[in-house]
């Protein structure tokens, strides 16, 4: 199956259709609309002075930004890892690579992750399936995090996808046994991880169970990557594409289940701006994490296009900032907010 369906080509496909806005969540959205924040008319705040570091996974983050795993293994997204590393470096962002499967598959296409080069010092997120990493056992996912040197590496979750793509994966047992096996033995951090679909609470509480300690919750209501893989898929595969297109748990509620499992979090999933990453910090994620909004700026402008986005949502996030008068990132985690509709009763089912 997997000479048929070109793990390369998958990803020159993934590349294409994330340029446009086709993948989007048809009618779910983050629910971070939900999350209403509280103007304060006397912040008593300089906005200059206001500090956006945070730490996260050992290494402190000039602001709470990761520029969110995105693609590998194809010429073109060696370009677009290597530009966005060293734009997260600069930044003193964090950085997420695609899945690294691709290496494993096809060892020719390993230099399209190499970004360390021209990121010598960014927060480096290495990427590997649960299933994948079942299978390869500890040493092979280790070799993968050393050929990247990254510092951490994400181990996603995706089987809602998985059940779509015409190659994908339907045996999803030990994923938990892998993951706590994985944190006890890894040389780096694990970071649980979601592609698109979200984080229950039950999920969030047996990421904690096994030992996990950091959560990036790739929510409901951006990038529908099942969407993506159904714009691939043909016959039964579209069928069921079409029909889960919108399954998933929103981007603001899985946040919430995350840190109420007591897992530090990124929060990622149709984050647009800086409204939103503030939204999100308030509900207790430690950073936001941006991916096709930062690809397509990317496409539009290069690295120029890709700063500019970045720096506007740096400026959106001070200004929240001072509207609820919140000097750093723990006083933003804590200011005060009110949630409103449909949040709300997905709060209410995580206690």
């Amino acid at each position: 199956m997997e000479a048929k369906h070109d793990i390369k080509q998958r990803k020159a496909d993934h590349l294409d259709l994330c340029a446009t806005d086709a993948v989007a969540f048809q009618r779910k959205t983050t629910l971070l609309e939900h999350v209403r924040l509280v103007h304060q008319s006397l912040p008593d705040i300089d906005l200059d002075a206001i500090d956006l570091s945070v730490e996260l996974l050992g290494k402190t983050l000039r602001a709470p930004i990761v520029i969110a795993a995105m693609t590998g293994g194809h010429e073109r997204a060696a370009e677009i890892n290597r530009t966005l590393a060293a734009v997260a470096d600069t930044r003193g962002y964090g950085f997420g690579l695609g899945s690294q499967r691709a290496m494993q598959k096809r060892p020719d296409t390993a230099w399209t992750f190499q970004v360390r080069e021209v990121a010598p010092n960014v927060l480096l997120l290495g990427n590997v399936g649960v299933v994948q990493a079942r299978d390869m056992g500890v040493a092979a996912v280790q070799q993968l995090v050393d050929e990247v040197g990254a510092d951490a590496v994400c181990v996603h979750l995706n089987p809602a996808m998985e059940l779509v793509q015409p190659e994908g994966d339907r045996d999803f047992r030990r994923g938990t046994e892998t993951i706590a096996t994985l944190v006890r033995e890894l040389s780096v951090p694990v970071v649980g991880k979601e592609t698109g679909n979200g984080i229950s609470i039950e999920t969030a509480r047996k990421l904690a169970g096994a030992g996990v300690k950091v959560c990036d919750t790739s929510g409901a209501g951006g990038t529908s990557w099942v969407g993506v893989e159904t714009l691939r898929a043909e016959g039964d595969k579209k069928t069921l594409g079409e029909l889960l297109w919108d399954w998933g748990v929103p981007t603001a509620a899985s946040v919430h289940n995350a840190v109420s499992a007591g897992l530090t979090t990124i929060a990622t999933g149709g984050m647009r701006d800086g409204y939103d990453a503030a939204r999100a910090i308030a509900l207790g994620a430690s950073a936001a994490g941006f991916a096709r909004g930062v690809f397509k700026a990317f496409l539009e402008g290069g690295r120029e296009g890709a700063e500019a986005f970045l720096t506007n949502v740096e400026s959106q996030l001070r200004a929240i900032m001072l509207l609820v008068g919140a000097q750093n990132i723990a006083e933003l985690q804590r200011a005060p907010r009110f949630i409103t509709g449909e949040l709300q009763q997905w709060m209410a089912l995580a206690g």
